[in-house]
């Protein structure tokens, strides 16, 4: 009340034209405030995470700069179409460079809100949500995937014979859901030259309708191993994906979008391509290799259609991300669980998730060379990396996708690197293990 009045009696000490200047100053004023307001992030919402000059950071911009050339080489010579890195430290984006193109018939460079397929790195994603979940008490770890997911009760072992006279035996136990984070739960992808393999070969898994379909499409198909026994790369995490449906009662979609995208403002990330988006959508291309017709080079990958709403929610490589979107979800577990105010997980959670969750004597890929990656609940973790044969520190978090995106999370050195194109086969350019030690060879702290 006394400020009222103060602000009437020198209202009177006014002229009319002053009242009216002051007027038009507070408009301005109230317009600036709502403009501010609606443009701040919103829910803990950040539209990127902060840039830093990379000293600031403990990274010496001169070894970053360095970088540019390791991969220019590879653009220039066309054995790829273009390549983005991204270097995060403490928090902040240190380093970010796009070379090459994204659409090369129609010269279209590549952008920081270019849109990627992540394929496999949507794993890692899956398998945040089915924590989110564990979280809440829907399930344990140890249950039977079939207490969930009934079609798979009665899912036998593959022992012998051909895929027209199988011999198969009950398994000693039920796959569990941890086997599922793990790939150790005896389900396969189809792509070996086993008797299994040749059965899921015949299901048309990736013309399912939903996740419901392909779930129990694959509980058709007996099992490769007894569950447990063993690490082979598979379907789980799109079974793990249905598992979020059931316990959830939302699809899979929707459970990322409510839970993990939105929170963390992850705007550009699903399972298929608005049509208003489409120019941002980066072509994929294939590696060719040469013949008596032709020299070897890159061609564009047809019959690939992103836009429709209806696509196979796959938790295992269905999503689409930016480089921007996918930061921030790797800067949320490298904070344990949290990013801008947004509580994902709890931090004793994602530590557990970095853990070794095979038993004694299984390992990633089941060879000696392997023997210092294991696998958590979503990411393959390194615990030697003399035997991997790089630098690195033990607890390194990381995935990769089928079109040669790669990303990993060091939480000892607070550190997320990138470097993503849009290419395939897989591991034809070998650009992830060219990275690392440009980005070790960067720290100064």
């Amino acid at each position: 009340m006394i400020v009222s009045t103060n602000i009437n009696v020198y209202n009177r000490s006014m002229s009319k034209y002053d009242i009216r200047l002051l007027a038009v100053a507070r408009l301005i004023l109230c317009c600036w405030l709502v403009i501010f307001c609606l443009a701040a992030p919103q829910n803990g919402q950040a539209t990127t995470l902060p840039d830093a000059k990379p000293e600031t950071v403990g990274l010496a911009s001169a070894r970053l700069d360095k970088i540019e050339g390791a991969f220019q080489k590879y653009v220039d010579d066309g054995q790829v179409p273009g390549l983005a890195v991204a270097i995060a430290r403490y928090g902040k984006l240190a380093y970010l460079n796009r070379i090459g193109l994204r659409d090369i018939e129609n010269e279209l460079p590549l952008e920081r809100d270019t849109i990627f397929r992540i394929y496999s790195m949507s794993k890692a994603i899956t398998s945040v949500a089915a924590m989110i979940l564990y979280e809440e008490g829907h399930f344990e770890l140890n249950d039977p995937v079939s207490d969930h997911i009934p079609e798979f009760k009665d899912q036998r072992v593959y022992v012998s014979g051909t895929v027209d006279s199988m011999i198969t035996r009950a398994p000693s136990k039920p796959m569990t859901i941890q086997q599922l984070f793990t790939h150790s739960a005896g389900l396969s992808y189809g792509g070996d030259s086993t008797v299994v393999d040749s059965v899921y070969r015949t299901l048309s898994l990736w013309e399912s309708r939903d996740l419901a379909e392909l779930t129990t499409k694959i509980a058709t198909a007996p099992l490769r191993f007894e569950p447990g026994s063993e690490w082979h790369y598979s379907v789980s995490i799109d079974v793990l994906g249905r598992l979020v449906e059931v316990v959830s009662g939302q699809a899979f979609g929707e459970f990322l979008q409510d839970r993990l995208f939105e929170p963390l403002g992850m705007d550009d990330t699903g399972f298929f391509v608005p049509k208003e988006k489409t120019s941002r959508f980066s072509v994929m291309y294939k590696w060719v290799a040469e013949d008596s017709t032709k020299s070897a080079g890159l061609e564009p990958v047809l019959n690939q259609d992103y836009t429709e709403p209806d696509r196979l929610q796959s938790g295992g490589g269905g999503l689409v991300s930016t480089i921007d979107d996918y930061l921030k979800f790797c800067q949320m577990v490298l904070n344990e669980g949290e990013l801008n105010g947004e509580r994902i997980l709890g931090s004793r959670t994602v530590r557990y998730m970095l853990q070794d969750h095979l038993v004694p004597g299984v390992s990633v890929g089941g060879l000696p060379g392997y023997g210092g990656l294991v696998h958590g609940l979503g990411f393959g973790i390194v615990t030697n990396p003399a035997l991997l044969g790089r630098v690195g520190n033990i607890g390194e978090a990381s995935w990769a996708g089928y079109a040669n995106t790669f990303f990993w999370i060091d939480p000892k050195e607070k550190l997320i690197s990138m470097v993503w194109t849009q290419m395939v086969p897989w591991g034809i350019r070998d650009f992830r293990h060219q990275l690392v030690p440009l980005v070790h060879s960067a720290i100064i702290d």
